[in-house]
């Protein structure tokens, strides 16, 4: 499971005093914490990796996001912060499918779905992201499904 992944690496982190990789760790571990609790009033039972892998989806989403932001503002400093703790993220998460995967995906849904044009996207993002949601970039994913539905 993922969250042993990252219990394990907190206690790796700690005994090699790796301080920033710790504190990504420690953050990661509290993001997972906090959406335990939420869960846990909502009543919803979810598989563990799959929640995991959506807390930690949302972190890189963030992360990316505030990089740009820092870079556009002449923050450097900070937004080399925050790429250490995207790599550490992004350590927890499974591999992601490269460009020629996730097109030929996207083909494959299409095809399976017979979309044929924008207003058909909501099925094949539907399918995409109960099929593969861990393994694309749901943005990337987006952006292409809507490309090839204009054409």
């Amino acid at each position: 499971m993922i969250r042993d992944d990252v219990k394990a690496a907190q206690i790796s982190a700690m005994k090699a005093g790796e301080k920033e990789r710790l504190a990504a760790v420690r953050l990661i571990l509290s993001k997972i914490k906090d959406r335990d609790i939420e869960l846990r009033t909502e009543g919803d039972a979810k598989d563990d990796d799959a929640m995991v892998i959506e807390v930690l989806q949302k972190m890189v989403k963030q992360r990316r996001e505030s990089i740009g932001m820092y870079e556009a503002g002449g923050r450097q400093e900070l937004a080399d912060a925050e790429k250490a703790e995207l790599a550490v993220i992004e350590e927890f998460l499974p591999r992601q499918m490269d460009e020629t995967e996730t097109s030929a995906v996207i083909d494959a849904i299409i095809a399976e779905t017979g979309a044929q044009e924008p207003k058909d996207m909501g099925k094949v993002m539907g399918l995409l992201k109960q099929r593969y949601g861990a393994e694309l970039d749901m943005g990337k994913a987006s952006a292409m499904t809507k490309a090839k539905l204009a054409e």
